[in-house]
């Protein structure tokens, strides 16, 4: 029986071909751990050519310089693109896109963006016979170079099924959500807490140290009480020794609270916390912080940093 399903799940990984649009950190890591399982990869192509090109290069494959050039020799397209302005632009109805020799194309888009994009792309994919996939990860670097994403799926539950075997080798965590848009909603309030988290742990850790407080005991202590949370750690000791190594981008954090305060306001809701949580987020890039990791928001509030005016104890 092991025999058997080996030799099905090789079988299902040459009937895909793969294009990457979008060769940054995340989706070379990505592009890079299918080709490690024995996937196809076709074509990778970037806004910054080089990338697209160092990339190939590695795998073995091309670098598109055009858009429909990887549609054209792909019939599974991933992008990993970092807003709506660019979604839309991949899949714009003129000019260079992915929409271009993309009949019978499946698109998997991965970026963090508002739902009624996705909602969108799903639409115009299908006007030239192509389908799509919201596949929203809730995951990091590490993670897209170990297969070991959590994806969150929303679209038409036959495109999650067909492309499962790509889905199942990125991730550790599989979701099937919804229809369109809506595992795109449900990543937004992942990073909408994340971020609240966040900007919490730094408030309460700057205090610590305005307190003169031993910083690994309040740690030690916030872990075993109420006060626990993932980012405790993932960025705890990050922001006492200022180690800002940029996984998820303050920049990022900015957009992706931006994202869940649209929908909250479409919904008639007041959300003080995811408010001020996106001004700390704004405030580090005003200060030219932006391209600090999302603990960076440390900062502000750690006193004698670059966003407070308290010396340190």
């Amino acid at each position: 029986m092991a025999k058997k399903k080996s030799a099905t799940r090789k079988k299902d990984q040459k009937s895909f071909q793969i294009g990457f649009v979008g060769v940054g950190r995340m989706g070379a890591n990505m592009a890079r751990h299918l080709a490690d399982k024995g996937f196809s990869i076709s074509a990778v192509f970037d806004a910054h050519p080089r990338s697209a090109k160092n990339l190939a290069k590695e795998l073995g494959c091309t670098a598109s310089k055009t858009l429909a050039e990887v549609s054209a020799s792909a019939n599974v397209v991933i992008t990993v693109v970092t807003d709506d302005a660019s979604m839309r632009s991949i899949f714009a109805t003129s000019g260079d896109s992915l929409l271009t020799n993309a009949k019978g194309t499946t698109f998997i888009n991965c970026a963090t963006i508002s739902p009624a994009t996705h909602v969108e792309v799903e639409k115009r994919a299908a006007k030239v016979g192509a389908s799509s996939l919201e596949g929203c990860m809730a995951s990091s670097i590490t993670q897209a170079r170990e297969g070991t994403l959590y994806l969150m799926c929303g679209g038409k539950r036959s495109v999650f099924n067909r492309v499962r075997p790509i889905l199942d080798a990125l991730s550790i965590n599989l979701r099937y959500i919804g229809t369109a848009g809506q595992a795109a909603q449900v990543k937004a309030l992942v990073n909408m807490v994340m971020n609240i988290n966040t900007a919490g742990l730094a408030e309460g850790l700057g205090l610590g140290q305005a307190l003169g407080l031993d910083l690994k005991v309040l740690m030690n202590v916030f872990s075993q009480t109420g006060a626990n949370a993932r980012v405790l750690e993932t960025d705890g000791e990050d922001m006492v020794i200022r180690d800002h190594e940029c996984y998820f981008s303050a920049d990022h954090a900015a957009k992706d609270s931006g994202i869940a305060l649209k929908l909250a306001r479409e919904a008639g809701l007041n959300l003080p916390l995811a408010r001020a949580t996106k001004g700390q987020y704004e405030k580090m890039k005003k200060l030219g912080l932006g391209e600090l990791d999302k603990s960076g928001i440390a900062e502000l509030t750690f006193p004698g940093r670059k966003g407070t005016g308290k010396k340190s104890k």
